[in-house]
């Protein structure tokens, strides 16, 4: 057996190919790992249908590893230690290939001379994009204490930033080009150079594509130099780097080398990728938290080699010499390895091999060290978290490729009006000819080709604003002040931190009111990273920190609830160091008894190493379960003071007393318990054991006292979310200590199969054991987490909650906030292999179908580990899983890499049109991040890597909710209608221009003056479409709160479907024909002024372009759903502002000889009355209809939002039934019944069954000896 499973899990690592067995574990072999296929998993970077090697970063492709931990068949869903090699070497001769442990004949090694300064690292080589990045194979040689010699690899300089001094200009111009209004108005500039074929000023359309341009790329330089800014402080972080004169010096993080060694004390964050070498901790213990990286706040224990743990002064590192032979820089968080090479003063070699147990990996956190040395080993973008991560990709909206879309429609109908209107002009040159002599007409057949291209380009010009220029920049400022409004809302600033939402991408606002799915973090979004001992039940009799009434009176036949308060009293009443006459008032001896039993457990029974900082007593918990465990039983006069190898040491209500530790039964996920055996100051051996409650209560004793009151209390925690454990004891005789120990040492000396063995023996003796009572820790949520899940979903966003987590801790948090309800059928889907992974969900997804097809329609959350989840994302499985997970209500991923949470983002992306927004707060959540269409990244407690990378950065969940729900709703809308109106305004002025051909001959005259003519977007229409940008709000942000549903006609694309596109198109045709018909009619063989000359072509045209122009203007009045000051600047405004330039600029530009048409023209028109008629007549004309239709849908067809606005307009109270009565008393009924089931239990250490970790750290512990601790210097 050992064999096979040796076998299975060489097959997982990542990051080698060969691996053999040796006393340590680590170094590499000869044997080959057995064949075994990768699965075909989805690219979470980038979509499958990518064309050419892409590279997948700023910088070029990075070579991929899958990893693939959850491949490991276990015997138990057992997660190893984090940094822990999931590797188990099988041994050939005690010594791996490569490496000599013999003495005998050793290579003789000069010593390095002293080093000298090292030349400046490169930053990462710089590759023409289709160049395939070289992939690195054999070993990296690092040279120690010899700088000159390491001067070939990459910097630590780090880079997220999208674009350098190099890359901007092709990037931003194939970025701006890649859209279809930009490349065409390019053409008409090209086309407006050739001499004789615009009808219009040569520059009239390159100045204004200049400005769009300019303002796009002043837009991505603002955004991009706040993430240079971000990388920048990153990398001038300083770290304590070892000198060659032994003293150590601040460095910049960009500055360090490999082959440097780094001084890192607590709470540092680790700058580079570094081999542990030594720490203050007994046997090189150093305690690192990896959330950053996995998303466990768990501490993880890491150890420095035997070999190298004794080097805690820098004289005794810089006296190394040798070489550190490590792999290549790849992306496996999990693995490691490498071997030092040392050479002895005396030259005798001396290798030590090292494992995972020895990386620190970048973006991990020091904890509970007082100080540590690392070798650097992978700097910058080869680290092990760079490698997870991608650089900043190039994001477009669904509404910008819509956009698209429509411009390519406008494009074939400007195309079909401008080959119509050649046609025309052909007609005319060629059929009437000799009727219009006086036109010097080419007669020879390729003149006449020459004339019809020329006459096509002619039309083109003339007809190039049916698409409007000023789109795309309109569609730039209006984002981007969008982005300014979330970052100044002051719902979403964070005063704690004083950290306010950041809008880094401003291009993807609208998206924000499309979001279908929700990819969530768990730990440090959803939750704060802390734990809280909240409540207890101690023989039969609940307890809690603060109680309410309804707590206190006797209900349901149970017992009144208790504060802590009430139980140290309890304790105290009794206690003969203090003065209390009160000895049998608060409760009976044997109740009293209990309490100090189930407190002494707490306070005993863990591996909790305690520390005194700045006075105040700090416990080292490699889970903050058992930290907050140990707090709850000092908070309550049970304190933990000093921990021995062999006992510990408890003030128990101010007398110090002390329990041998004779045995400890570690927790693991398959025993679900921890147990230790103790002496207690009475000379009695006791056994205590805690854990879930369906593994203790089976091994209880008969005829037991406290059964059903602790059960009916575990399930009133179990209601509120809590983390519960049953805490039980045993006493234990002498003679079957001795004969148990016996057989526990015999396990302990077991080679293989150690853990196994340990668990056996503890089974048995944990058994007819007394149920103390039961414990309940909140992991608390981040502020409003229930209220925004539960807002979201009614608002038709389904959220995936992606963790690192154990599967009960996940379900857990689910319940506590909301995301699993009571009334939800959970789907668990937790399997070892291929073959069961693929059979349970084609059951599950079969009874899911039949049970809807007959009506049914219950709510399901599914939850799928990460080993399952590995099976689930192969081609052959994932459309199955896709399917069952769509028709979730709620979905859980649990104890998924990062990778893997990439992959479920892409999966979804890929095969559903939804639109995606993953959020996150460490590194580990980067990858997610940047798959998803929108990534929202948490500023809180583990870092910020994940807001750098994000598109949009908050600093508590709950703000998503207003970010989503109100801005993200209201950008939307605002540039819907914005696209709309902006395509409208065009196709209404230049349309008129079209209709004016059948009267010039089509001749290819135009109707305005030119300058006139570029006014009308760059002047006269700019402000309206830009207001109703910035600041229409179709409905309030409290009514859009209040009734969530509305979010689902941004799902639905219900403002900007190909619909509504075409019926504004139509609406734009029928108001230029009404426009253009009537001012003809009115103009009929030409008016005759006041003094008695022809009116002329200049004054009509002028008078139609303003009536267009006051059409326009009302039509944005009739589509604002608010006024305020900008919006009466902005559609008056503009008309106000036009009556005041037209004028002026009708005298001064034929004066200066700029433009010569409006020659004489300013007297006539406006002393005219025709004109003042006319623009007022035709607006009046053409609105008329859209008043009509506006009034007939509000009243007879209303949409949901018609009736929104009702509601808010008169301030209508909400009348919707709350039930809520009814819906608490479900609620309880049905969470009863599920917690039966299921409860999620408080151990969340990672551990590995087989090494005994924890047992081993504690027994390396002296607390009373802190003082002799080596100070690193």
């Amino acid at each position: 057996m050992a064999d096979d499973f040796a076998r299975l899990v060489s097959q997982a690592n990542p990051a080698a190919p060969h691996y053999q067995r040796t006393s340590n574990g680590y170094p590499p072999s000869a044997a080959p790992y057995d064949s075994h296929t990768s699965p075909q998993l989805l690219d979470p970077f980038f979509d499958d249908e990518d064309e050419g090697d892409v590279p997948d970063s700023a910088f070029g492709g990075l070579p991929t590893t899958h990893v693939k931990e959850s491949d490991l068949h276990l015997p138990s869903q057992a997660a190893p230690l984090a940094g822990t090699s999931k590797l188990s070497l099988s041994t050939t001769n005690g010594a791996p290939q490569g490496w000599t442990f013999d003495q005998d004949d050793p290579p003789i090694r000069a010593l390095s001379p002293p080093p000298r300064y090292p030349k400046k690292a490169p930053h990462r080589r710089w590759r023409f994009p289709w160049q395939k990045e070289q992939v690195l194979t054999g070993e990296r040689v690092v040279a120690l204490n010899n700088p000159d010699a390491n001067a070939d690899f990459l910097s630590n300089y780090v880079s997220t930033a999208k674009y350098n001094m190099a890359t901007f200009v092709p990037k931003f111009l194939f970025e701006q080009f890649s859209k279809y209004a930009n490349l065409f108005f390019l053409f008409t500039a090209c086309i407006q150079q050739i001499p004789g074929v615009s009808p219009t000023n040569k520059w009239t359309t390159i100045a204004p594509l200049s400005i769009v341009l300019l303002a796009s790329a002043f837009k991505e330089v603002q955004e991009d130099l706040k993430r240079h800014q971000s990388d920048a402080d990153l990398n001038s972080r300083l770290a304590k780097v070892l000198t060659p004169d032994g003293s150590f010096g601040s460095v910049k993080w960009k500055n360090i080398r490999v082959g440097d060694v780094v001084r890192l004390e607590n709470d540092d964050f680790i700058p580079a990728d570094l081999l542990l070498l030594s720490s203050s901790e007994p046997e090189g213990f150093c305690y690192i938290e990896t959330s950053n990286l996995d998303g466990e706040t768990n501490l993880k224990i890491k150890q420095a080699s035997p070999k190298t743990s004794d080097l805690t002064s820098p004289h005794l590192v810089t006296a190394l010499r040798g070489s550190l032979r490590s792999e290549q820089p790849n992306n496996s968080l999990y693995t490691y390895e490498g071997t030092l090479d040392l050479v002895t003063t005396t030259g005798i070699p001396k290798q030590v091999p090292l494992g995972p147990d020895q990386m620190l990996l970048r973006g991990a956190q020091i904890r509970n060290t007082p100080w540590a040395y690392g070798l650097v080993v992978f700097t910058g973008h080869e680290t092990k978290l760079m490698r997870n991560a991608t650089a900043a990709p190039i994001k477009r909206t669904a509404v910008e490729k819509q956009v698209n879309t429509q411009i390519v429609f406008l494009f074939f109908l400007l195309l079909a009006l401008s080959v119509g209107s050649t046609i025309g002009a052909s007609i005319r040159s060629w059929a009437f000819a000799s009727k219009q002599w006086y036109l010097v007409e080419s007669t020879s057949l390729g003149g006449r080709a020459k004339e019809f291209i020329e006459d096509i380009l002619t039309f083109i010009i003339l007809y190039n604003n049916l698409i409007p220029i000023s789109l795309i920049v309109t569609m730039e400022v209006v984002k981007f002040q969008q982005a300014q409004l979330i970052n100044s809302d002051l719902d979403m600033y964070y005063a704690k931190t004083d950290t306010p939402a950041l809008c880094r991408t401003s291009s993807l606002v609208e998206e924000l009111g499309q979001i279908e799915y929700v990819f969530s973090d768990k730990t440090g979004t959803l939750t704060r990273n802390e734990m809280e001992f909240r409540c207890c039940s101690v023989a039969g009799v609940a307890y809690a920190a603060e109680v309410d009434d309804a707590r206190r009176e006797d209900g349901e036949g149970r017992d009144a609830w208790r504060t802590f308060d009430e139980m140290r009293a309890l304790l105290e009443a009794n206690n003969p160091f203090t003065d209390s006459g009160r000895k049998n008032d608060m409760g009976t001896d044997k109740e009293r008894e209990m309490v100090r039993e189930f407190l002494t457990l707490l306070a005993v029974c863990h591996t909790v190493i305690p520390e005194i900082k700045n006075e105040k007593m700090v416990y080292q918990a490699s889970s903050p379960d058992e930290a907050a465990l140990v707090a709850g039983a000092e908070l309550l006069g049970f304190r933990f003071t000093m921990r021995k190898p062999k006992s510990v040491f408890v003030d128990v209500l101010g007398v110090t007393q002390e329990f041998q530790i004779l045995n400890v039964c570690e927790f693991n996920s398959t025993r679900k318990r921890m147990s230790t055996v103790v002496r207690g100051p009475d000379g009695r051996i006791k056994l205590y054991c805690k854990g879930a409650d369906t593994v203790i209560l089976e091994r209880l004793a008969p005829s037991q006292l406290y059964t059903e009151k602790t059960i009916a209390d575990l399930e009133d925690y179990a209601t509120e979310g809590l983390r519960t454990l049953c805490i039980a004891y045993r006493e234990m005789s002498e003679s079957e200590y001795k004969q148990w120990t016996t057989i526990y040492d015999q396990a302990a000396a077991t080679i293989n199969g150690r853990g196994e063995a340990l668990d056996k023996a503890a089974e048995m003796i944990e058994k007819d054991m007394f149920l103390l009572g039961a414990t309940a820790i909140e992991d608390k949520l981040q502020e409003g987490v229930p209220d925004a899940i539960h807002t979201l979903q009614l608002a038709g966003i389904k959220v995936w909650v992606l963790t690192g987590d154990r599967q009960e801790t996940a379900i857990n948090i689910g319940m506590s906030c909301r995301l699993i309800t009571e009334s939800m059928n959970l789907v668990i889907v937790n399997e070892e292999n291929m073959h069961d992974t693929k059979d349970t969900i084609e059951r599950r997804l079969t009874a899911v179908k039949s049970q809807r097809s007959s009506g049914e329609l219950e709510d399901l959350a599914l939850i799928i580990d990460g080993k399952s989840l590995t099976f689930a994302l192969e081609k052959e499985v994932s459309k199955l899983f896709l399917e069952l997970a769509i028709m979730c209500k709620a979905v859980i991923c649990c104890r998924v890499s990062p990778l893997q949470k990439a992959l479920v983002v892409k999966l979804v992306k890929k095969n559903h049109k939804s639109l995606l927004l993953a959020i996150g707060d460490g590194a580990n959540d980067v990858s997610m991040i940047q798959a998803a269409h929108v990534g929202v990244g948490i500023s809180g407690v583990e870092g910020l890597q994940a807001a750098r990378s994000a598109d949009i950065a908050i600093s508590q969940f709950r703000f998503l909710k207003k970010l989503l729900l109100v801005h993200g709703a209201w950008s939307y809308r605002r540039l819907s209608k914005l696209i709309l109106y902006s395509f409208y305004k065009n196709i209404v002025l230049y349309m008129t221009q079209f209709w004016f051909s059948f009267f010039n001959n089509f001749s290819g005259q135009i109707a305005y003056e030119s300058w006139t003519l570029s006014f009308y977007n760059v002047l006269f229409t700019l402000l309206p479409p830009l207001v109703i940008g910035v600041f229409d709000q179709f409905v309030s942000a409290r009514i859009l709160d209040r009734y969530p549903q509305l979010y689902m006609l941004g799902q639905r694309n219900a403002f900007f479907t190909k619909t509504a596109f075409w019926l504004w198109v139509g609406n734009a045709l029928y108001h230029s024909i009404v426009a253009f018909g009537f001012s003809v009619i009115l103009f009929w063989g030409d008016l005759k002024s006041s003094k008695g000359y022809d009116c002329g072509h200049w004054f009509w045209g002028t008078m139609l372009y303003i009536a267009v122009l006051l059409t326009v203007l009302g039509k944005a009045a009739l589509v604002s759903d608010i006024w305020t000051k900008y919006t009466v600047a902005a559609i008056p405004g503009s008309f106000v502002f036009t009556m005041l330039f037209l004028p002026i600029y009708i005298v001064i530009a034929p004066s200066i000889g700029f433009s010569l048409e409006y020659w004489g023209l300013d007297p006539q028109l406006f002393t005219d009355s025709v004109f003042w008629f006319t623009i007022l007549l035709v607006p009046a004309i053409c609105l008329s209809r859209d008043f009509v239709w506006k009034y007939y849908r509000r009243t007879y067809m209303p949409a949901s939002y018609h009736i929104a606005q009702e509601i808010q307009k008169y301030n209508i109270p909400d009348y919707r039934p709350r039930q809520t009565q009814f819906q608490n008393a479900i609620k309880k009924v049905r969470a009863v019944q599920r917690m039966r089931r299921n409860r999620g239990f408080a151990f969340s250490q990672t551990e590995n069954p087989a090494r005994q970790d924890q047992s081993r750290l504690i027994r390396a512990y002296d607390t009373s000896k802190t003082h002799a601790r080596p100070s690193g210097y």
